[in-house]
């Protein structure tokens, strides 16, 4: 899982652990570098914006492709999508320039924020606080779709290679954001989108999608919610993918990027 539950809030482990390499940073830098109060503020604060910036780039010029037929979506910072690497060199940069006429505390920094940086990608790797998803293979689960017909999940990996089910409800506002795109990859050939709504009744589901003009081969209900316990998904929305044999390739807790799509389909 890339995601925990803390009361009603769903957080990213990513950005988790981001955060807390970022206090340590902070900290470490303020008693150790033995930088004037204003002049560890300026500098600290100017290399989170420097970070995040070059980051966020990074990430846009590596999946250009995702991000040509709409581009204002790399403005969309709060969703996932930064390449680490881009935003330590913009940051040392950043710390070589502000720090210039302290070389000793300059020295420190960077080596303070390699160190940071590098502790962000451990965490990430053996995410410590996530777990594996119980999930190993599609689910052995029959559901109804809108128009009454029951889908035996399973039999999907007989004609697709991959197939990607999303845990979706109405009133999730990252659910809806991400239902266009998942539309778009119905279209795929080899790709089934099963879009098993979570616990609502009928007809708030065919009243969305029929307003939103959306259309999937696989609409389903889980009025139980019995893939969201299978799953143990912390929260809404979930993404599993499975390849053409029904094993479970990769699992998403929040909402879905087309970078991230276009990663799980062309891998």
């Amino acid at each position: 899982m890339n995601a925990i539950t803390l009361g009603p809030l769903l957080i990213s482990l990513p950005r988790l652990y981001a955060l807390a390499c970022a206090l340590t940073l902070l900290v470490s830098t303020r008693y150790l570098l033995g930088l004037p109060p204003r002049h560890h503020q300026r500098w600290f604060l100017g290399l989170v914006v420097v970070w995040l910036i070059a980051a966020r780039l990074g990430h846009v010029v590596m999946h250009l492709d995702s991000f040509s037929g709409a581009p204002l979506t790399a403005l969309k910072v709060w969703q996932p999508g930064y390449q680490g690497l881009w935003g330590l060199v913009a940051g040392l940069a950043w710390t070589a320039w502000t720090l210039r006429s302290r070389l000793i505390a300059m020295g420190g920094a960077m080596a303070l924020l390699v160190g940071a940086s590098s502790l962000w990608l451990v965490l990430v790797t053996l995410a410590p606080l996530g777990n594996d998803t119980s999930v190993k293979a599609l689910p052995d689960v029959t559901l109804e779709d809108i128009d009454g017909n029951s889908v035996h999940l399973p039999s999907l990996a007989d004609d697709h290679d991959r197939i990607i089910v999303n845990l979706w409800a109405t009133w999730c506002p990252p659910c809806r954001r991400e239902m266009p795109l998942l539309a778009e990859a119905d279209q795929r050939a080899g790709v089934a989108v099963v879009v098993a709504n979570q616990g609502e009744e009928l007809l708030p589901i065919v009243r969305y999608l029929d307003e939103q003009q959306l259309r999937f081969r696989y609409a389903l209900r889980d009025p139980g919610q019995m893939l969201l316990s299978l799953v143990e998904a912390p929260g809404l929305p979930t993404t599993v993918l499975f390849d053409g044999d029904g094993n479970t390739l990769d699992i998403h807790v929040g909402e879905l990027t087309q970078a991230h799509l276009d990663r799980w389909l062309e891998d």
